[in-house]
This record gives structure tokens, C-alpha cells and sequence, in this order.
């Protein structure tokens, strides 16, 4: 990321990087900040990057690709191959052990959920509006349809369970775990635990 970043930025500090990532790739990609202070000097220490420091005023350090950083960036950028999409989501988690909660614990997951992914659904699409026509950025706005979609999918999910309860939002997906498509949701052999 932080290579990539600077590939496309040009030489960037540290402060620099952060905020580029807080208007791009952070919506998708979650890196501490705090890495983007130490990464850059570990690339440079690596001769991926070059760094080169003010000597006066702030003595911010820039950081730059080296043509081993751009051989480098572009070896990972052909390789197709990539982890297997994953998604952790704590509501997730909570809605998995709700039964363990009190009566109302679903539907207040669920109320909280929906109006969070109708708010970053409502952003991702707003950003879409005013930088999906800008020339030359079509592959950097690609990612955030994903996002829209992703997004859209969530609220959905969630909305059906707020309206109709888990059952309702089951009772929309039968047709796929009919199919054998789905395993038991505990993963085991369908036989609820204890």
C-alpha cells in the first residue's frame, strides 16, 4: 500500500500518506497510522523507497520509489493471486451469540447496523457522483462501486432483519441453503452445541 500510494502521489511524507489514505484506500483497507510512520523507513532501509529529509523548519522526511520499489510494486501488481476476501465484522459476531442476550438485543443491532450502512452507502455514493466522471480515475474509483455494492447488500441485510427479524432475513436466502449451498452456521454438523 504504501508503495503503491507513492507511485501514485510522487514523493510523500508520512503525514502525507495518512491523509491520502484517509480519503482513499482506508475505506477498504484498514491500516493503522501509526504504520505509516514506521513502513516508509523500513522500505527505505529495504532500498524500496528513497528518503530525504528538510534541513530546516519541520525536517519532514519525503519518501520516493526507487526503480527497485517500482520493480517491486509492479511484481505484486502481476501477481493475480490474493488472499481469500474476509470479512470481520464485530456485528456479525454479536448477531451470532445474540441468543445469549436479552430480548431486544437483535433489534437494536439491527437498527444501529442499518442506519451505519445506510450512512456509508449515502458517503461511498456521493463520492462516486463527484469522482466517477474525472478522467483518468476510472481504476481508482473501480474499488469504491465494490464498496457501494457491498454497502447496499449490508443494509439490506440488515433492514430485513430490523423489519422482519432474523427469521424474515433467513426466509429471503432459502432458496440458496436449499440448494446445498450453505453449511450449518456452526460450522459442525447442524446439531446445536450442549
Amino acid at each position: 500500500m504504501v508503495l503503491g500510494l507513492i507511485g501514485l502521489r510522487g514523493p510523500s511524507s508520512s503525514y502525507q500518506l495518512k491523509r491520502a489514505v484517509e480519503r482513499s484506500v482506508g475505506y477498504f483497507w484498514p491500516f493503522p497510522h501509526s504504520q505509516l510512520y514506521v513502513e516508509p523507513k523500513r522500505l527505505a532501509e529495504a532500498g524500496l523507497l528513497e528518503e530525504s529529509a528538510e534541513t530546516q523548519g519541520r525536517r519532514r522526511r519525503t519518501y520516493s520509489l526507487t526503480p527497485a520499489g517500482r520493480d517491486a510494486l509492479r511484481a505484486w501488481l502481476g501477481d493475480p493471486g490474493t488472499e481469500v476476501f474476509q470479512v470481520r465484522n464485530e456485528a456479525e459476531l454479536k448477531l451470532f451469540f445474540s441468543e445469549l442476550g436479552d430480548a431486544g438485543t437483535v433489534e437494536r443491532l439491527a437498527e444501529a447496523q442499518a442506519g451505519y450502512h445506510g450512512e456509508r452507502l449515502a458517503g461511498f455514493r456521493e463520492t462516486l457522483e463527484r469522482l466517477g466522471t474525472v478522467p483518468d480515475l476510472e481504476k481508482r474509483v473501480a474499488p469504491l462501486v465494490l464498496g457501494v455494492r457491498i454497502e447496499a447488500a449490508c443494509l439490506s441485510f440488515w433492514e430485513d432483519v430490523r423489519e422482519s427479524g432474523v427469521s424474515g432475513a433467513l426466509a429471503r436466502t432459502a432458496p440458496v441453503a436449499a440448494e446445498g449451498t450453505a453449511g450449518p452456521p456452526d460450522g459442525g454438523s447442524g446439531h446445536h452445541p450442549g
